[in-house]
């Protein structure tokens, strides 16, 4: 799924409790120059993120997959941390992200967007 439905933000929303929040992107691009794509959706998307406070914790190529079914390995993977879940709605809402988003959709194949918060270990 690469769009982000009104029925996952309700969901995604109700499950708020105003803690940062970290999203896990898993990311598998097109063959025809998705990948560039995608960093030209990034260099547009950079400033919109930090606007909102959000931050890139991390971003990585995927390597060969040492456990996985066949199909699941990834092409890319980021980690942002967003100061709670209705600035990652806010953000994704904003006019200037909606002009660099199609980017992004023209850019991949598939992708996950995981939220995660810290596990009590």
């Amino acid at each position: 799924m690469i769009t982000v439905a009104p029925t996952d933000i309700e969901r995604f929303l109700a499950e708020d409790d105003d803690q940062p929040i970290i999203m896990l992107n898993l990311l598998r691009f097109k063959a025809d120059g998705g990948r560039q794509r995608y960093l030209d959706y990034l260099a547009m998307a950079g400033p919109i993120v930090a606007r909102y406070r959000a931050e890139i914790i991390f971003a990585g190529d995927g390597a060969t997959a040492l456990c996985a079914e066949p199909g699941q390995s990834w092409d890319a993977v980021a980690l942002v941390r967003y100061p709670n879940r209705s600035t990652f709605v806010d953000m994704i809402a904003d006019p200037a992200y909606a002009i660099a988003d199609p980017i992004r959709m023209s850019a991949l194949e598939e992708a996950v967007l995981q939220p995660i918060s810290t596990m009590a270990l």
